[in-house]
């Protein structure tokens, strides 16, 4: 598959935010952004690099310490009760998103 250059998110100004989520299962996870939120994939893996919705993912296992980083690891995290970074997904109408996201298998920790 050809990738067109005007899919990245390269802003000609200003900048764009990309969120980096380190995890364990690329395919997983591309699957699921796939599915759920309708994410187009401009980079199958290694990393994956997808557009969902009016922002940016980039989907990768975690790495070892590099030249440029040499004290930084990226991992996932270790007990998945415990997070320093989240999405925030806001929706026009949250009664019909939470049945829609359920079907396709969406799983809430409230409701």
């Amino acid at each position: 598959m050809a990738i067109n250059p005007d899919d990245f998110p390269a802003p000609k100004d200003g900048f764009i935010l990309t969120h980096f989520l380190v995890v364990s299962d690329q395919d997983r996870s591309r699957e699921f952004y796939q599915k759920l939120f309708n994410g187009k994939v401009l980079i199958e893996r290694d990393p994956v690099i997808m557009k969902v919705a009016n922002s940016w993912l980039i989907l990768n296992s975690g790495g070892g310490p590099t030249d440029d980083k040499p004290t930084v690891t990226l991992t996932t995290p270790p007990d998945p009760n415990r997070t320093s970074a989240f999405l925030n997904v806001r929706v026009a109408d949250i009664a019909q998103i939470y049945r829609e996201w359920s079907a396709k298998g969406a799983h809430f920790l409230t409701e």
